[in-house]
């Protein structure tokens, strides 16, 4: 199989996609904790270890999207 590389778009894209799927991820937890300011080192660091979780899934999944790849002569 030719090897490939991300072009600049797909880039972008994967870097928008992943943002929204973080900042979805905060939101929910920021839910399920309450607003007190106690609570943000426990939001900031369960955020940290679910975002590098969710990170892996992402990546993941777009190593089996073709759209933006482009073949290396």
């Amino acid at each position: 199989m030719t090897p490939a590389r991300s072009s600049r778009i797909r880039s972008v894209a994967k870097a928008i996609t992943w943002r929204a799927l973080g900042s979805l991820d905060t939101f929910v937890i920021a839910f399920i904790v309450t607003g007190e300011a106690k609570f943000g080192a426990a939001i900031a660091g369960t955020e940290a270890f679910t975002k590098i979780v969710l990170y892996y899934f992402h990546e993941r999944g777009w190593s089996h999207i073709k759209w933006g790849t482009l073949k290396i002569d």
